[in-house]
């Protein structure tokens, strides 16, 4: 007999609703469900991979040890017991920070994970602490921060409402929309279109978006910033700026005019590529076609100015009159509402790293500094690491250097359904139930989302008997660390909202006492259901944990709504247009821009990572569904390119960087701006002691194997992926 199961997919920031059919244990068909408020039937390849992931053989289910250059299981006890002793231990010997943590992309599209780690780290007590947020968006959040008061404050492009859409670093018909939840963007972006407006792409590869929409225009990468400079330019020097509503509270104008007055089109042009009347046209364009929007990806945000970047794109929505307003940048109102009372707080360079006192944004430091701090000797060193969803020696800069740190650390414990690039070099494996055997609600998309919903995900199955969820994994983690150090259990509030009014405020003494500790009983977890009816009920709706079971489909909250100033997160509730950081930073721009070897280098080419489609990172890579099909990795090329350097399709070469090679085959087209190659993110399956059997068939190469480490963003220390400098060689 066949059940069907309502769901949102996990597997990426669309959070699609799905319907899937079930019989005699096993997924018979996964389909989009039209009736969701959000997807309306849509999903993209990557749905399929959930029963891939649920099924696959190579998932581990229950705890790993090493033991003599091989794995055995152990128990859950045995297990958490080695943790916290051997944390406790290192850290009691060399000091809290010798123990670091690192948090993978999908640790933000599990619930459980997401509400826990942040207690786990306060009993942690380390100040090494490290995600995926500084190798992708770290930029976005920084700007938001100066802005508009808090880190999350991210406005999204109201797709439905505008007239002209400017995309920069961004391609989201294969990202599904990055920080832009939009599930069927390509459809979104198409009816700007049929309804007389325009959609304008510039990037240095004619992406899968650039090939659909109105136009393309090919810009050299790691200059974007100059680019976006000349349009601020253009628009005062036009007389086109007009901030509308939001004149009434937004401070800097004038000192932003002041400051972006010498960077003209000309001199953008000579930078980055784009002709300086194509600038102006696109400016005035956008001053003229009302709404517009501007929307800057990871492509602008992993690039040496990316917060300034970042910061300019906000600058021309606002400076437009399009930030807040229909058609343009808006602010979600999620029904979980954790930004409800947001006050903006210093979170900003509170503590460097130990080796280039790069600064701490929202408690984490760069990840760009992560191997340093393992290999580089002496007090503060890192000694032992826990990495929560996360495969860094595939994902972040300099990847060979990390893997040689990892095998240094004298412990490493990794919660992770897989023996991956980077879990190989663990002690111990703690797996959580994962995909449809857990429940979900999207804490984090929601609040990015192009319209206002509300989905609750019941499991599809039951997990397996002895298995654990990750809000238990890290729950009792937590616990044991608090009772070690006899401190109280604090569970983690999110940040002044109210998914935090709960008894979870209790000391740790009253939830010991609870949980029958000193009694002989074992320590009790929570789930999250709990805070998420709480979080509903206190939410902009009233809605209920209940109310959305006996509506699966999802619940529509209703289109993207003007909220400012009462959004905003600073004291008093103003925009800050110019913030102090920014204009220093703009000095530095053109300092560099004035340099000989901005344009010229012994390393000819400029190397840009790309994303499929069928791809999210690395982790994706053991589905049969998402990987079979022509080879993705490859290094694409210009044909003139090809043709200088006596290059051929499907000819293998080298590629060198300061920090490395690989060797991978060339795909020439003419898709890719002269100057430019790309190598996609997440591949290089092949290290040793990997049990990843599909993943081993599409192994690739990393492209972070040539990404640098030393090379970051000028303020926040976010990784640089786009513009790495690269030379190519022939085996011919």
């Amino acid at each position: 007999m066949q059940t069907t199961h309502r769901r949102a997919c996990n597997l990426c920031e669309a959070i699609c609703g799905l319907i899937i059919q079930v019989e005699d244990k096993k997924v018979v068909s996964i389909a989009g469900d039209k009736d969701d408020p959000l997807s309306k039937g849509y999903l993209c390849p990557k749905a399929f991979a959930l029963k891939d992931i649920y099924e696959d053989p190579n998932r581990i289910k229950l705890p790993r040890k090493k033991k003599d250059g091989g794995w055995i299981t152990i128990s859950w006890a045995e297990a958490l017991a080695e943790v916290v002793d051997r944390l406790t231990a290192i850290q009691k010997k060399y000091g809290k920070d010798a123990v670091g943590f690192y948090q993978g992309n999908p640790s933000v599209h599990n619930w459980g994970t997401y509400q826990n780690t942040g207690a786990f780290i306060k009993a942690l007590g380390s100040k090494n602490i490290f995600s995926a947020t500084s190798i992708d968006q770290l930029p976005h959040h920084f700007a938001s921060w100066l802005m508009y008061g808090h880190p999350l404050l991210i406005p999204v492009p109201d797709l439905s409402r505008t007239n002209y859409m400017l995309i920069l670093g961004g391609n989201p018909l294969a990202s599904n929309g990055s920080l832009m939840t939009a599930p069927d963007v390509g459809g979104r972006l198409k009816e700007i279109r049929h309804r007389g407006g325009k959609v304008v792409v510039l990037d240095p590869r004619h992406t899968e978006t650039a090939e659909k929409m109105t136009e393309h225009y090919f810009i050299r990468p790691g200059t974007d910033v100059y680019f976006l400079l000349a349009v601020v330019q253009t628009l005062f020097k036009e007389n086109k700026v007009d901030l509308g509503l939001l004149a009434e509270f937004t401070d800097g104008l004038n000192l932003l005019k002041r400051s972006t007055a010498k960077f003209t089109p000309e001199a953008a042009e000579r930078l980055c590529g784009v002709p300086a009347a194509t600038i102006r046209q696109i400016a005035l364009d956008f001053a003229g076609s009302s709404p517009a929007v501007c929307y800057g990806r990871m492509g602008v945000s992993t690039q040496q100015f990316g917060t300034l970047c970042n910061w300019l794109v906000n600058a021309i929505n606002i400076i437009t009159g399009n930030l807040d307003r229909a058609g343009g940048a808006m602010f979600t109102l999620p029904a979980v509402d954790f930004l409800a009372n947001a006050k903006q707080r210093p979170i900003f360079g509170r503590w460097r790293s130990r080796v280039r006192l790069l600064p701490e944004f929202m408690g984490e430091l760069p990840v760009s500094v992560l191997a340093e701090e393992v290999l580089a000797e002496g007090p503060g060193q890192i000694k032992a690491m826990i990495t929560s969803c996360g495969n860094p020696i595939l994902s972040t800069p300099n990847g060979k250097q990390l893997d040689e740190a990892f095998e240094k650390l004298e412990y490493l414990v990794c919660v992770d359904i897989y023996v991956n690039e980077t879990t190989r070099h663990a002690d111990l494996i703690l797996p959580p139930a994962a995909g449809l055997e857990v429940s979900h609600y999207d804490l984090i998309f929601n609040a990015l989302a192009v319209h206002n919903t509300a989905k609750y995900s019941p499991p599809v199955f039951e997990k397996l008997a002895g298995a654990k969820f990750d809000w238990e994994i890290w729950q009792e983690l937590t616990y044991r660390l608090q009772e070690t150090e006899q401190k109280p259990v604090v569970a983690l509030e999110i940040e002044s909202g109210q998914l935090g009014r709960t008894s979870e405020k209790q000391t740790g003494q009253e939830n010991a006492k609870k949980n029958g500790a000193g009694e002989g009983n074992k320590f009790s977890p929570e789930p999250p259901e709990g805070k998420l009816d709480i979080g509903l009920k206190y939410g902009p709706y009233g809605l209920s944990l209940q109310a959305l079971i006996e509506t699966p489909q999802g619940v529509d909250c209703g289109p993207l709504r003007p909220c400012l100033p009462l959004r905003l997160a600073r004291e008093p509730k103003r925009i800050d247009l110019a913030p102090e950081i920014m204009i220093k930073e703009l000095d530095k721009a053109l300092a560099i821009a004035s340099e000989p070897e901005f344009i010229q280098s012994a390393y000819p080419f400029l190397l840009i990572g790309r994303r499929h489609l069928r791809d999210n990172n690395s982790w994706m890579h053991n589905s049969e569904k998402l990987m079979k099909g022509h080879n993705r990795c490859t290094i694409m090329m210009h044909p003139s390119d090809a043709t200088k350097i006596k290059i051929s399709a499907n000819d293998v070469v080298k590629v060198t960087s300061r920090v490395g090679s690989v060797d991978i085959p060339v795909d020439v087209t003419s898709a890719i701006m002269p100057g430019v190659v790309s190598i996609p993110h997440g591949y290089g399956h092949r290290l040793p002691g990997v049990l990843l059997e599909v993943a081993g068939r599409y192994a690739g190469v990393s492209m972070n194997d040539l990404t640098d480490d030393q090379d970051v963003d000028a303020v926040t220390g976010n990784a640089v992926l786009n513009g790495i400098r690269v030379k190519i060689e022939s085996y011919r």
